[in-house]
């Protein structure tokens, strides 16, 4: 058992909802909201390599570690496992013929990818992930707070 996150995992009321919706663009709003997948290979994300986080588009919180980050070939970010169990959560997706686990971001329930158990050892993860799902934040950058929640001071 993990010990509890540091970060409000309330969902954002209807109208922070709404607020945070009216900043992305048309292809974010397709990944985010409506369940998609951007192109392999086309990521902005796929070659990033500095120190740092991954955190939700749509509402900020810390997904991923850059350091659990690696390269699996597949053509989206890959990592082995989330910043925090509570930090995604996993629905059974059975579309487009296949049985799959969908992920989500565990505050915003906004779609990130897809999980996987190809990945390397120890744990045999694959957490695939759309760029276009993710805000890299460097190491020395103060996280994104759009809910206002004091996000930036939980950072680690």
């Amino acid at each position: 058992m993990s010990a509890p996150s540091p970060f409000d995992l309330n969902p954002p009321s209807p109208s922070d909802r709404l607020l945070l919706e009216s900043n992305l663009d048309a292809e974010e709003r397709r990944v985010l909201l409506n369940h998609g997948t951007e192109a392999p290979f086309c990521g902005g994300l796929l070659s990033e390599k500095r120190p740092g986080l991954y955190a939700c588009k749509l509402c900020g919180l810390p997904l991923f570690r850059g350091v659990t980050k690696f390269e699996s070939g597949t053509g989206w970010p890959s990592f082995t496992e989330p910043y925090h169990p509570d930090h995604i959560t996993g629905v059974r997706d059975t579309s487009h013929g296949m049985v799959r686990t969908e992920t989500r971001c565990g505050r915003c329930d906004s779609h990130q990818g897809h999980v996987f158990t190809d990945g390397p050892p120890p744990s045999r993860a694959r957490y695939s992930i759309n760029s276009v799902s993710l805000s890299f934040v460097a190491d020395d950058t103060p996280l994104p707070d759009p809910l206002k929640r004091g996000d930036e001071q939980a950072r680690r």
